[in-house]
């Protein structure tokens, strides 16, 4: 009997998630198909009683249900409790699971290219949901330092004091961080600045960079954002968010099937969607 699994959202047309699950489940002769669920915020109960009823497999979440699904839970994994977000579910016995992987996704794909994090000191920029997500999982994984600058520094703040990992931390304001920029290893950019339609907004001025930083940007779309063109041009070693994409996405399917599968694989896959390898 074919398994099914999908993802919620709403928007949800523009996912590549049902692209790239499904020619896992291809690749790996499995006899499932992962299916798009246009769910609005008002629809979602009704929607996570239907994927029971019709016996889904396993989910995955995307905006705005990251933190509305987790009372419909039966049980949530301890990081995405701390985290306070949901983005993947798995179906067992009819009981519901939540975990988060975008956290744990970035890291995987951040030591793909760096090696020794435990030395570097990381800068973030933004506090929202998935600075929460990036921040809570850095802080696990051990970083040396790990830094953020937002807008509105009192959000910032608050998402050190709530993190259940100690790590050492400052909050800045965006002003505050720019002059700080040549004393980081890691600078990871998780606001939607910068994102399509509006290619060529920046979250802040790059004057102060240092040639070799590592500038990350979670944005995949476009591929090559202009904070990341910019950094690229200073002398930085850049990467756009399709390694967090392709490894949360990778783990949440591990997370189904017990099998972590060729992230290669689906980094290409995705790559060809969107047109063309940058970076």
């Amino acid at each position: 009997m074919k398994k099914l699994f999908g993802v919620i959202g709403d928007p949800i047309a523009h996912s590549m998630s049902p692209i790239m699950q499904n020619d896992l489940f291809q690749n790996y002769s499995m006899d499932a198909h992962y299916f798009p669920f246009h769910v609005k915020k008002e629809e979602l109960v009704d929607a996570i009683k239907g994927l029971k009823s019709l016996g889904v497999s396993g989910f995955n979440i995307t905006v705005p249900h990251k933190v509305a699904i987790i009372p419909l839970l039966d049980q949530i994994d301890p990081l995405a409790s701390a985290i306070g977000a949901v983005n993947t579910v798995v179906n067992i016995d009819g009981k519901l699971t939540g975990f988060n992987t975008d956290g744990n996704g970035y890291v995987r794909g951040l030591t793909e290219q760096i090696t020794n994090l435990q030395d570097k000191s990381v800068l973030m920029i933004g506090a929202g949901g998935a600075a929460r997500a990036l921040y809570f999982s850095l802080a696990k994984a051990g970083v040396k330092r790990l830094d953020i600058c937002n807008r509105t520094k009192v959000k910032a703040y608050t998402l050190i004091e709530e993190c259940p990992y100690h790590v050492d931390s400052t909050a800045y304001e965006m002003k505050e961080a720019e002059e700080r920029l040549g004393e980081y290893d890691v600078i990871i950019q998780t606001t939607s600045i910068g994102m399509s339609p509006h290619t060529e907004d920046i979250p802040l001025s790059l004057e102060h960079l240092k040639a070799g930083t590592f500038v990350s940007d979670i944005i995949y779309n476009p591929l090559e954002t202009a904070l990341l063109r910019e950094a690229k041009q200073k002398g930085a070693i850049i990467q756009n968010g399709l390694d967090m994409f392709v490894f949360q996405g990778a783990l949440a399917f591990e997370i189904w099937t017990g099998i972590f599968p060729d992230t290669d694989r689906m980094k290409n896959i995705v790559e060809m969607q969107l047109g063309g390898k940058k970076c």
